[in-house]
């Protein structure tokens, strides 16, 4: 989007600058641009209170689908890189700190370009929803993690349940109101989802891809999830792509720039 635009305008700029180098200072100087664009992209993804993230209210026209991925990462995530990586399409996962022997895909996830978010640690509803102060230390601690996988701490971040989850009032009455500020007011954006593949619930490869699909909107933020029991989201995924593209949609990770989806609190 924007920001990739401008990422685009830079490299050929620079591209422009390493004609007539030496080898080994066109090398030199192909890393430090490198550097400086992945420093310039990872400062615009981290924390950084007080600076707005996103806007709700798109006025382009264009027809964008987010494909959001929850709770890795697992070794399907893994899978679902390759099949993005097939049709050069770009989506965000949002993390959890389950399966740490599969960190690395987190790594692997950003550096072919997709957006890294924060779901939590724990994913324990009784537990991050137990008070303001517990979720906060939850988010850090995923925060953590991330920061061990691509060096920052990702503003991006999705609440367990989505923005609208009731299971919260169980636990603490209000409580979602109140994070729901807390979280911008700390430098974050909140994101749910306008599309729900239902893969959550169990359904199978062609229920999913069903769910899935939609021309009604230009801006389409799906929800699936990357756990190791979700193979059939695996198996839909290709066929999702294919309808998407088929109707002229682009699939763009989330950024700074980019559509925010909320839902009406309910708690």
């Amino acid at each position: 989007m924007v920001a990739n635009s401008r990422e685009a305008a830079r490299d050929k700029e620079a591209a422009k600058q390493l004609i007539g180098k030496e080898p080994e200072e066109a090398v030199a100087a192909a890393a430090a641009v490198k550097n400086a664009v992945e420093h310039q992209r990872a400062k615009a993804s981290s924390v950084q209170p007080g600076v707005p993230v996103g806007t709700t209210d798109p006025k382009d026209d264009k027809k964008v689908v987010y494909l959001t991925f929850d709770d890795g990462p697992s070794e399907n995530t893994k899978r679902i890189l390759d099949i993005l990586a097939q049709y050069n399409a770009k989506a965000t996962f949002f993390i959890t700190g389950a399966n740490e022997d599969c960190r690395p895909y987190i790594k692997e996830a950003y550096e072919a370009g997709h957006t890294i978010g924060l779901h939590t640690y724990t994913h324990d509803y009784d537990k991050v929803y137990e008070s303001d102060e517990a979720y906060f230390d939850d988010l850090e601690k995923i925060g953590e993690v991330a920061k061990e996988q691509i060096g920052f701490v990702p503003c991006f971040i999705r609440f367990p349940g989505g923005s609208s989850n009731m299971v919260s009032a169980k636990y603490n009455k209000g409580i979602m109101s109140r994070l729901v500020e807390a979280v911008q007011e700390k430098g974050y954006q909140y994101y749910d989802w306008n599309l729900d593949s239902g893969d959550a619930a169990g359904c199978g490869k062609e229920e999913i891809e069903q769910n899935a699909a939609t021309d009604k909107m230009n801006h389409i933020m799906i929800l699936f999830h990357d756990t190791q029991t979700k193979d059939a989201t695996v198996e839909a995924l290709p066929t999702i792509l294919e309808y998407y593209k088929g109707l002229g949609y682009e699939f763009c990770a989330i950024d700074r720039s980019s559509y925010v989806c909320h839902h009406g609190v309910q708690n």
